[in-house]
């Protein structure tokens, strides 16, 4: 059985060395250079691979996205009607919450304005409102949220989620769907997204939706942070929302195009933290332990984990 690697921006050659380790009864074979007769392919490890490399795999059995998004896979035209696996790895998972929690707690402590002092050399204590006072909300409660809203939780945050279908998580006040969004926002102090990108989320965070957070929060007006998409987010929104006071502060991963264009206004604005989309980077040796781990399963007749509904994103 061949499994191909179709990757752009990271080097295929270290992938199919980790995974021949792995996988040596099968024969690994990298776009776009060694693809060999398209019909032997059952496996792809794509990332943002273009359309006509799946689209020619006949005997495709299962897609794998190397990345914690699939987000580049489901937009995709003729995506072939084959089970698509994200990656779920327990290192993925944590760096992301070890990012939510970083940014949350800079925005709670108050580190923008405490680093803006230190330039000035100003030696002036902040009110401080405890973490209990402040209520941190979730766009999205699949696994990297649901584990993001545990750490915050045991931090000591109000914290709550909301997803499009019902979630229950212990410590978490939970939302679902579009009745229950307003009422979600309206108990937001920090707005974390980590939201796929679909149809439905594409541009979800704009203007409208950033005025709808609380404005009678213990830290003076709502903080939003993006490591989900960049294309949740619409950044001439964010700019004029940061600018004229609907938000008090920002932290992005993720930008509608990246890198972020140098001319982009988000570059210059002080209560703003830029990080280039490394919240969670993904570990290759794990990845690659978790591909071979489920296609080995696969072939003796088990069910793939962590298929995504196509329809969700999730």
């Amino acid at each position: 059985m061949s499994l191909l690697i179709a990757v752009k921006g990271w080097n295929p050659a270290a992938w199919a060395l980790r995974l021949a380790r792995h996988l040596p009864e099968h024969e690994i074979r990298s776009w776009p250079d060694a693809v060999g007769d398209p019909a032997d392919i059952r496996y792809v490890l794509a990332w943002k691979a273009p359309a006509e490399v799946l689209a020619s795999c006949p005997n495709l059995e299962v897609i794998f996205s190397l990345g914690a998004g699939v987000d580049h896979l489901l937009a995709q035209p003729g995506l072939p009607d084959v089970p698509v696996v994200r990656v779920v790895d327990p290192d993925l998972t944590a760096r992301m919450a070890e990012w939510v929690a970083l940014q949350v707690l800079l925005h709670h402590r108050q580190h923008l304005a405490y680093a803006a002092q230190q330039r000035e050399g100003v030696w002036r204590d902040l009110e401080q409102p405890a973490a209990r006072h402040v209520r941190v909300g979730l766009l999205g409660l699949g696994v990297l949220g649901a584990e993001a809203a545990k750490v915050l939780a045991r931090l000591g945050f109000d914290v709550g989620g909301w997803a499009r279908g019902p979630k229950q998580i212990d410590g978490v006040a939970c939302y679902a769907g579009e009745g229950e969004l307003d009422a979600f926002l309206a108990r937001t102090d920090i707005l974390v997204n980590l939201l796929p990108l679909t149809p439905e989320t594409h541009g979800f965070v704009d203007y409208a939706l950033v005025s709808r957070l609380a404005r009678d929060g213990a830290l003076g007006g709502p903080v939003f942070i993006n490591a989900g998409r960049g294309g949740s987010q619409v950044e001439a929104d964010l700019v004029r929302a940061l600018t004229d006071g609907t938000l008090r502060g920002a932290s992005l991963d993720v930008f509608e195009t990246e890198p972020l264009p140098s001319h982009s206004p988000l570059w210059k604005l002080e209560n703003v933290v830029i990080t280039p989309h490394v919240a969670a980077d993904s570990d290759p040796e794990a990845i690659s332990t978790y591909v071979a781990e489920q296609i080995l399963a696969f072939e003796a007749g088990e069910a793939l984990r962590n298929t995504v509904d196509r329809a969700t994103g999730y």
